[in-house]
């Protein structure tokens, strides 16, 4: 069942432009290693590390489900 969620979340036609893509990547790779920073607060930055992955991985897939679903 969770590969089947993978699959439907990254997988479809790209729906970003190349500006959002970049941005995304960008942004979500610069969350990411500020996550990787020592904080006193371990749930934070396990916060930021996966929404810093969820962005990187949105630009380099080129798509985004939420987008997917807005459009329809």
């Amino acid at each position: 069942m969770a590969n089947a969620m993978i699959q439907d979340i990254f997988s479809g036609t790209p729906n970003l432009t190349t500006t959002e893509r970049a941005v995304s990547v960008v942004l979500g790779l610069g969350i990411a290693a500020a996550a990787a920073q020592p904080r006193p607060n371990k749930w934070l930055s396990l916060a930021a590390l996966v929404v810093g992955a969820g962005l990187a991985i949105r630009g380099a897939t080129g798509h985004c489900a939420v987008k997917a679903v807005t459009e329809a």
